[in-house]
């Protein structure tokens, strides 16, 4: 299973699988389409947003999880 980590660009992480972009965007990250997105990391946009980046990333890997348990 592909795992995401904070220090991945948030383009990056969308590029894995876009459907984790609401997820983002639950978490107050309307950004996901912005050019900042490109270069800024997710540890980067959570520090700017002021959101627990390790919380994110453990929201993220456990929806990728089930989804892909889902798919096998």
């Amino acid at each position: 299973m592909t795992k995401i980590n904070k220090d991945m660009k948030i383009v990056e992480i969308l590029n894995i699988d876009a459907t984790i972009a609401p997820i983002l965007m639950a978490a107050g990250m309307h950004c996901v389409g912005c050019p900042s997105a490109q270069g800024e990391t997710l540890s980067e946009a959570a520090m700017v947003h002021g959101m627990d980046v390790d919380s994110l990333v453990n929201r993220i890997n456990d929806y990728l999880e089930k989804k892909e348990e889902k798919n096998s």
